[in-house]
């Protein structure tokens, strides 16, 4: 069963809303590392905590943070990937597969929708989870899986491939083999039950080669 937080203990934090709610600020105060994206320094710091890196195309971070910790930080100046991604690659390079995202959503609407979709991407190398100030979003790679919850827990599905069909269990609204083809779809459903289950079926992918779904779960 998938509790509502994993304790993984790579945080990343994003340049977008810093997070208020205290299951968040719990897993940044206890991380056993924190990776800033560039625009992130400055709240980390007014948090109380130093990055153990910094990474981006640091067009967002002061010359005199540059020059403070100019020994963790990581420039990468191509633009095909934002900063988030240019940070999770660098968890994945030093083998810390199992991060959390903070400070991802919030801000620009853009970047929140863009940063959310991203998490397909990373799941295909990673275990990763998103929290915001209101639950947490996870990739789900497997045909089926069993989520810990509460009865009256909010929950949202989304599907970012319109041929894979869904069938669950435990919640107001059920779906049975059905395809999600709009986000707004699989939103705004209810647990009614201290757990639910979600199958995936995508008739044209190999078992492999699913593509992610994401379950947002509120706290």
């Amino acid at each position: 069963m998938i509790p509502l937080v994993q304790t993984f203990r790579t945080v990343v934090l994003a340049n977008g809303a810093f997070p208020e709610h205290p299951v968040p600020l719990a897993l940044l105060h206890d991380a056993d590392r924190v990776i800033c994206c560039d625009g992130a320094t400055e709240h980390l710091l007014k948090f109380g905590r130093i990055p153990d890196f910094i990474v981006g195309d640091l067009d967002s971070i002061s010359d005199d943070l540059k020059a403070r910790f100019a020994t963790i930080l990581v420039p990468v100046s191509e633009q095909e990937t934002n900063d988030l991604t240019k940070a999770v690659h660098f968890c994945l390079a030093h083998g810390w597969s199992e991060i959390t995202i903070l400070g991802a959503t919030g801000k620009r609407e853009d970047h929140t929708l863009g940063n959310l979709s991203l998490l397909a991407d990373y799941a295909q190398k990673s275990s990763v989870q998103l929290l915001t100030d209101y639950g947490v979003f996870a990739p789900q790679l497997q045909r089926k899986a069993t989520y810990e919850s509460h009865v009256g827990q909010q929950i949202s599905l989304f599907s970012l491939n319109p041929s894979t069909f869904f069938t669950t269990t435990n919640l107001a609204y059920p779906l049975e083999n059905r395809a999600l083809t709009s986000w707004w779809q699989g939103t705004l459903n209810e647990a009614e039950a201290d757990f639910f289950t979600v199958e995936i079926n995508d008739a044209h992918a190999e078992a492999l080669h699913i593509t992610p779904v994401l379950i947002f779960r509120e706290f």
